[in-house]
């Protein structure tokens, strides 16, 4: 173990690598009795191989029976620590690396990021794309914006929505587009289906899709600034060559890993120039589109995954190169099974032994109307809470009471 934690001396590492390696030592000392008891065979010669070495055995071979109760921060620390020095390392390797290693690289990483699941919900966003969210039912629209909801029936939806980015917590974005779905339509028609998108398609995005905040929030307020993570996931969508998808989570990470400077999530303007012009300075991305084949090329059990790629499957890689930068972040063996479509499909799968705890049905849409209406009645509401109805009986069909439905209207609109 000793050796071990010692090998980085040794290796040739950048300036983000060092630090996470100086970072992780202030981890050390607090474990250093538990770390030493543990025998390692393995001794990478580089920082990646090294990074998730020190991850698994923390993991796996750590007798946790030994550790104290104050050693359990420590433990936590480090092991977030190692996890942003794997990715920063994968994405050193990401930014020289040439078409056929970054496709490969994906493939190789299918079973720990559901690269099949995450195919599965891109290739519903295509058949959907050319669509209005306006005209969209509210499970598609749903899906494009990223947010998962009971609505999103496992066995039509064999994904989960929010794969890349949720923007479940964006409770004014989500509102807004419930509300006005054909404004963020205007902002999204900015950027071209096919071909380039220039800093001018983006720009004009930027002002419609702030436009919307500005024009239809009552107040302004930290909670009702234009969110940076929705409007990429809205872009990321539209067009997942070109534009990577974000979260409060990711951002950070990801401009560790594109050494770029860090942003906040209000920072549209660092986003184009940093790191998408970042992205695009990547070998892999400047590829050019692959030939699609009528029949795909199947391969032997002892052939590598480069020679069992296909065109079809290579098509679709390049089609979502952008997006599928996620791949490189670091992901444990418990990613995939914490997918929504997962859960969903598991826990349908389980056989109910008891009745007493089965969760309520939601209200029909016939019975919500006949709650709505008669709440509308009400001589005291404001006349544009009629023109609102529709949205008020999906909240109410949706599980929301009426009281709750016309309260976010009002915050809203009122």
């Amino acid at each position: 173990m000793r050796k071990l934690l010692s090998l980085p001396v040794k290796m040739s590492l950048s300036t983000a690598e060092n630090q996470v390696y100086q970072n992780a030592l202030k981890y050390i000392p607090s474990l250093a009795l538990n770390l030493m008891a543990i025998k390692v065979d393995n001794r990478p010669d580089d920082f990646l191989g090294w990074c998730g070495e020190l991850i698994r055995l923390c993991r796996e071979d750590l007798n946790m029976d030994y550790l104290e109760d104050e050693q359990l921060v420590p433990l936590k620390k480090l092991q977030g620590v190692l996890e942003t020095g794997y990715t920063i390392s994968q994405f050193k390797m990401a930014r020289i690396a040439p078409w056929p290693i970054y496709a490969d690289f994906i493939q190789q990483q299918s079973t720990v990021h559901a690269l099949d699941e995450r195919l599965r919900l891109l290739n519903h966003i295509e058949s959907i794309r050319e669509t209005a969210l306006a005209d969209l039912p509210i499970e598609d629209r749903l899906t494009f914006v990223g947010k998962h909801t009971s609505q999103h029936d496992y066995s039509l939806y064999n994904f989960d929505v929010e794969w890349f980015a949720s923007t479940k917590g964006a409770k004014v974005f989500h509102l807004l587009i419930e509300q006005l779905p054909e404004k963020f339509d205007v902002a999204l028609a900015h950027i071209p289906l096919t071909g380039d998108v220039t800093y001018d398609h983006y720009q004009n995005f930027v002002k419609d899709f702030k436009r919307i905040f500005n024009d239809y929030t009552p107040e302004k307020g930290q909670n009702n600034t234009p969110p940076l993570a929705a409007a990429t996931r809205l872009l990321a969508m539209r067009r997942p060559d070109q534009f990577i998808a974000l979260n409060n989570n990711k951002i950070d990470i990801l401009c560790q890993g594109l050494s770029i400077a860090k942003m906040k999530n209000t920072d549209f303007s660092s986003y184009w120039h940093d790191m998408i012009g970042t992205l695009r300075t990547f070998a892999w991305w400047h590829q050019s589109q692959p030939s699609l084949v009528d029949e795909p090329i199947t391969g032997g059990a002892d052939e590598t995954i480069s020679e069992i790629v296909n065109d079809n499957v290579e098509l679709t890689l390049w089609k979502n190169r952008a997006v599928l930068i996620d791949l490189f972040l670091f992901a444990d063996a418990d990613l995939a099974l914490n997918s929504n479509y997962v859960r969903m499909r598991d826990k349908a799968h389980k056989k109910v032994t008891s009745t007493s705890k089965a969760a309520p049905k939601k209200r029909t849409k016939e019975s919500a109307e006949m709650l709505v209406d008669k709440a509308l009645m009400e001589d005291d509401l404001p006349e544009y809470l009629q023109g609102k109805r529709d949205s008020i009986v999906n909240q109410v069909k949706d599980g929301k009471s009426v009281e709750q439905a016309i309260g976010l209207i009002r915050a809203i609109f009122g």
